[in-house]
């Protein structure tokens, strides 16, 4: 919360500072009213003069007006404060979110991050501008309420000062209490959007399965422990409210006592005891403002916490040049564009995912990944565009180490189509441009490449029609064809289809690689399929099995010396 306050509210600090100078002066505007009534009561109503009457009378009217504008206008100011902080620190945390690496966004969860940008900024922007309003308010009133108070009558005031170091202990205990609750409660909803995702993204498999019922308990479940720790943390919390307003209940049957005791002795006067009394409740409610301020600068605290974990957390994907310049048995004459020497890699640090693999590609040569589920095939591909460093050895791109490369520079270089790859609620053009700044022709070239050309056209709009989200109005083929054409729309350098054509028949999958050989030659191509005949015709094949490298060649040389692999073959192609 300290960065919260120091770094982001720092623009504001001249706003936030007219804001608090008019609330100061409303707040000093309803604490004079009860002086005024108490000055009318003891010195003007003896005087008998109606004229003083109404003067001191029109005087608490100006007061009045002054307070209630001058709030109006602070809170104003202290919206638009919590608005436009909220908006960079959104800004921030969303930027930050985008260009965490797969490593850091497992760390943290898909889910924990939707939670992050959504409930835990709501609470902040609550807190910020409960702080500028509730924040200067309250103890002007708490203080300055306590000041008058000792002016009317120094006795009585000693009665409610007593009682402050008791509310003060109460604020303190629960709300250090109340702020690992707090984090606790918003870990639990992190699990539930989770949940609803998973359901929402799945829907057709859970109905298709009759999983409905299943997925219900499991919801139910996941939400009863959401409300069990709402309520064990609103529970702590509202402990505040009940034994405060005991504490200030007692102080005023004190002070009405005491008071009673003071005016029939002839020690005060009848018009203070009103305006102390008046006083009083001002006190009281000033003590719960505070209260519910404390009770959602708990939540601010954890939720802000969790914000800067994220905006704070270190850049582990950064370019290192310094340490990855000299290559070891790098040889300036080598031709080599994509090249992978002894690379090992695990996502958990115990089995290896990847395990010493070797291979080099030439510019422009297309290179055949083909292997079982789990063999690693994605992953390797996920170590060449850099969304994890690798454990072991290095990936060289023209002679340098890709985590020489800036992050941008690096995924520049490369044109992505994966098999289950996102298709976004917008028209076809931008689905294929991506804010890429591609025109017209580039785009179109890649359609017709890709063999989905014709039935953008047969659209009713063509490249302005609108595509569903995640392509819902789109057929299996047609969604990795205009996925292909994304890829291939900016001429890439190194091309990657990720099992991109499995929704594709035989005839088109042919079509689509005839045209990507054709029309793009200089593109170093790397090809996962589950089909021999996608990456027969490709320079190289490799084939996995669990991580490991089994075979290394063309068709030709992996039929005769790949055992694993002339045995697909002969499935497949039923040599």
């Amino acid at each position: 919360m300290k960065k919260v306050l120091t770094y982001y509210l720092k623009p504001y600090y001249l706003r936030m500072a007219g804001g608090f100078v008019i609330k100061f002066i409303g707040t000093i505007m309803d604490l004079l009213i009860p002086w005024i009534l108490a000055y009318m009561i003891d010195e003007v109503v003896p005087t008998q003069s109606i004229r003083k009457v109404f003067l001191w009378g029109f005087l608490m009217i100006v007061c009045a007006f002054f307070a209630v504008s001058g709030n109006i206008l602070a809170n104003r100011f202290a919206s638009k404060v919590a608005e436009l902080s909220m908006k960079t620190i959104r800004h921030d945390l969303f930027e930050k979110v985008s260009y965490l690496s797969c490593k850091k966004v497992n760390e943290f969860t898909e889910s924990s991050l939707v939670s992050r940008l959504t409930s835990d900024t709501y609470n902040v922007h609550n807190a910020i501008g409960m702080i500028q309003r509730l924040g200067v308010r309250a103890p002007i009133l708490l203080i300055g309420g306590i000041a008058v108070t000792l002016t009317l009558d120094y006795s009585l005031a000693l009665v409610l000062v007593a009682i402050l170091p008791f509310m003060g202990i109460l604020v303190y205990l629960v709300s250090k209490k109340g702020i690992p609750l707090y984090r606790k409660q918003q870990e639990a909803v992190d699990v539930l959007i989770r949940k609803v995702r998973e359901n929402v993204t799945g829907i057709r498999v859970i109905k298709a399965l009759s999983k409905t019922d299943y997925e219900k308990r499991t919801f139910s479940d996941i939400n009863a422990e959401v409300v069990r720790r709402e309520k064990r943390a609103a529970m702590t919390m509202g402990i505040t409210n009940p034994v405060m307003n005991f504490i200030l209940n007692m102080g005023w049957v004190l002070v009405i006592l005491v008071g009673a005791y003071r005016v029939n002795a002839g020690l005060t006067e009848s018009g203070k005891i009103v305006a102390f009394l008046t006083y009083f409740t001002i006190i009281l409610n000033a003590m719960l403002s505070i209260t519910r301020l404390f009770v959602k600068m708990s939540q601010a605290v954890a939720s802000a916490g969790r914000i800067m974990q994220v905006i704070d957390s270190c850049d582990d994907m950064e370019a290192v040049s310094r340490l990855y310049a000299q290559i070891p048995d790098f040889d300036e004459n080598d031709t080599y564009h994509v090249e992978f020497r002894n690379v090992s890699f695990s996502y958990n640090g115990r089995h290896k995912n990847l395990d010493n693999v070797s291979f080099s590609l030439k510019k422009g040569e297309s290179l055949g990944i083909i292997g079982a589920t789990g063999s690693g095939k994605t992953t390797l591909i996920s170590l060449l565009m850099r969304f994890y460093d690798v454990n072991e050895g290095c990936i060289l791109i023209d002679g340098k180490d890709i985590r020489s490369f800036p992050q941008d520079e690096l995924h520049s270089m490369f044109g992505v189509a994966f098999q289950n790859d996102t298709i976004f609620e917008d028209t076809v053009l931008e689905n294929i441009n991506l804010g890429r700044g591609l025109d017209k022709k580039q785009i179109e070239n890649a359609t017709e490449h890709a063999g989905i050309a014709g039935h953008i056209e047969s659209m009713e709009k063509g490249y302005d029609s609108a595509v569903a989200i995640k392509g819902a109005n789109l057929s299996g083929g047609q969604k990795q064809r205009l996925l292909i054409a994304r890829a291939l729309a900016d001429n890439p350098q190194i091309l990657i289809l990720d099992d991109s054509s499995s929704a594709l028949d035989y005839k088109t999958d042919a079509s689509v690689r005839r045209a990507i050989a054709q029309n793009y030659g200089d593109t170093t191509s790397i090809i996962i399929a589950q089909r021999i005949s996608s990456v027969m015709n490709c320079d190289k094949i490799l084939v996995l099995e669990q991580g490991n490298v089994l075979g290394y060649g063309t068709h030709e040389e992996l039929m005769r010396n790949c055992e694993i692999y002339r045995e697909i073959g002969e499935s497949q192609l039923a040599v």
